[in-house]
């Protein structure tokens, strides 16, 4: 599972001219399920987004969380995360998960990760969606669940 982690002052998702998920200041949250992808992978990465300090605190040191700061999050399924680029000139996509499965993930990441945050929302899976936001910073990481599955190094 691939997750691409954005620190915004603001973010909004709309359907079909209408808007269906927003946040002030927090992150918004692409996410991208993975062929072979489980509720562990959900889990790993909900916990993770949702204890992430990088907010600045009072000396400007980004050691804050969202729940410090009052945060919101916007979370936007994209299934073109898992592109593969190798070959050719227009990607394929057949890394993602089958769109039953992917849409199961995706609604368990935010189960997962709703208790854990101020404040949840929610783009549609499966829907064409027009994203807006506002950089903040820009703070942006990429995420991927296998790299929180791997075992610890000593380093």
């Amino acid at each position: 599972m691939i997750a691409i982690v954005q620190r915004v002052l603001s973010a909004s998702v709309t359907v079909e001219g209408e808007t269906v998920g927003s946040c002030g200041k927090g992150f918004m949250v692409l996410l991208g399920v993975a062929r072979g992808d489980t509720e562990t992978d959900a889990q790993l990465l909900a916990d993770k987004i949702a204890k992430m300090r990088i907010f600045e605190d009072a000396e400007e040191k980004m050691n804050l969380s969202l729940t410090d700061v009052g945060g919101g999050v916007l979370v936007v399924p994209n299934f073109t995360l898992l592109a593969s680029y190798r070959r050719g000139n227009r990607p394929d996509f057949f890394n993602s998960e089958a769109p039953q499965r992917a849409e199961e993930l995706f609604r368990y990441f935010c189960e997962r990760m709703q208790p854990q945050v101020p404040r949840l929302e929610r783009g549609v899976f499966g829907a064409h969606m027009e994203v807006s936001l506002v950089n903040d910073g820009p703070i942006t990481i990429p995420m991927d669940s296998a790299v929180l599955r791997a075992p610890k190094s000593g380093f």
